[in-house]
């Protein structure tokens, strides 16, 4: 099987309301999705989470690979990445990631040549109903959509309560996750405070705070944030040195999407690292990753802002790999648009199904790709950065 054609196209994904986070207001994510064609006919799918590695796909990596057979997936890596480490000495991350969605795809091509799902390539299931969390933030109103509808957003703390309680009540969402990195903590706090009063000990609490505050607020917040029984906290502060003292005054396990496992295994924090197969140079890479974490005793879950396609990576990755233990995160509920039929996908009592068709088991709308290429074209790529009341401006860390 050889290859004959690489395509990657920039997308917006857009979510139904921009959600609040540390940096301001999130509209969506820009990624780039990767169509690897062979001489056969067959097609793969990758994502890379960034749409910048579109134009490294098509110019370095490309002309590499067309000709190549597309299981050498070693002999890929060789013709198209230099040395890792030099590659990480010199800063070129972009270049490891944009392998990685291309490897993606070639994993892909390898399940629907023998006719089977990419997690029996990998060697078999261990699970096939993967567990994700559901998001909850506080969100501003959400453009016109293309079904016509417009989100309002949730506003307070009480609202978020209600959408939660939605959540619970409509598709069994016990399993939340939430941005806790307001400038004011207390009103994070709230929130949990009311779902906690809500559900009681019945649902499990993550929170994230994209390293929104000092080592001092932290502090302050460790007591009550143990209290309401918060299962992991994301990045509370900005550094892993930070982490590490902040360890002495909480027992609410850390994890964070840096992934030195090295320097976590020597200082002991996080206790979790939350990642992309891609950023780690794509499924082969990771599953070694994995067996790393696992050999460390460092939890690994993966993040979300993906389209179908990456979405689909995770849940054949989870069912492979025993180790993933813990609910991957989840902003499907909040995406507006995707780019595969099937998607998005929609948790159900807290779980998916892997796709049982062969490779990633998923099949690439063009009409949808045409749309959120076009949002891209004409929207340039989603500004992650947007402070509503500042706007023109970035913010700074910490918050508080």
């Amino acid at each position: 099987m050889k290859i004959k054609a690489i395509r990657a196209t920039p997308v917006n994904l857009v979510l139904e309301a921009p959600y609040v986070w540390v940096f301001g207001e999130l509209p969506g994510f820009s990624t780039t999705i990767v169509e690897v064609e062979t001489e056969d006919g067959l097609v793969g799918y990758g994502e890379a989470p960034t749409p910048h590695a579109a134009s490294v796909i098509r110019d370095q990596l490309a002309p590499k690979l067309i000709g190549r057979d597309a299981f050498d997936l070693a002999g890929a890596e060789f013709a198209c990445v230099p040395f890792w480490r030099g590659v990480q000495s010199i800063n070129d991350p972009l270049r490891i990631t944009a392998f990685g969605a291309v490897e993606t795809a070639l994993w892909d091509l390898k399940g629907k040549a023998w006719n089977m799902p990419l997690y029996q390539v990998l060697g078999g299931a261990v699970r096939k109903e993967i567990p994700f969390t559901d998001y909850f933030s506080l969100r501003s109103q959400g453009p016109l959509l293309p079904d016509g509808r417009k989100v309002r957003g949730e506003r307070t703390p009480e609202e978020i309560l209600d959408y939660c309680v939605h959540l619970n009540e409509t598709f069994g969402t016990t399993y939340f996750e939430g941005k806790f990195s307001t400038e004011d903590p207390r009103v994070s706090l709230r929130m949990l405070e009311l779902i906690r009063k809500r559900f009681g000990d019945d649902v499990m609490l993550r929170i994230d705070s994209n390293q929104a505050y000092s080592l001092a607020t932290a502090r302050r917040l460790a007591r009550p944030l143990e209290d309401l029984g918060v299962r992991n906290w994301e990045d509370p502060v900005v550094t892993v040195e930070e982490m590490v003292e902040l360890r002495r005054h909480c027992s609410i396990p850390f994890s964070t999407h840096n992934a030195d496992i090295a320097r976590a295994m020597a200082l002991k924090v996080p206790d979790a690292i939350c990642g992309n197969p891609t950023a780690v140079g794509g499924i082969g890479r990771l599953v070694r990753f994995v067996g790393a974490c696992e050999h460390a005793g460092i939890d690994f879950w993966c993040y979300s802002g993906d389209s179908g396609i990456g979405s689909a990576v995770y849940l054949h990755l989870c069912a492979a790999l025993g180790w993933i233990r813990e609910p991957n995160q989840s902003l499907f509920r909040m995406q507006a648009f995707d780019v595969i039929e099937e998607g998005p996908f929609v948790p159900r009592n807290n779980v998916v199904s892997v796709p049982e068709g062969p490779g990633l088991g998923v099949t690439l709308s063009k009409e949808k790709l045409d749309w959120c290429h076009r949002h891209f074209l004409e929207h340039g790529a989603m500004n992650k950065y947007h402070d509503a009341n500042l706007p023109g401006t970035f913010r700074r860390l910490p918050l508080s």
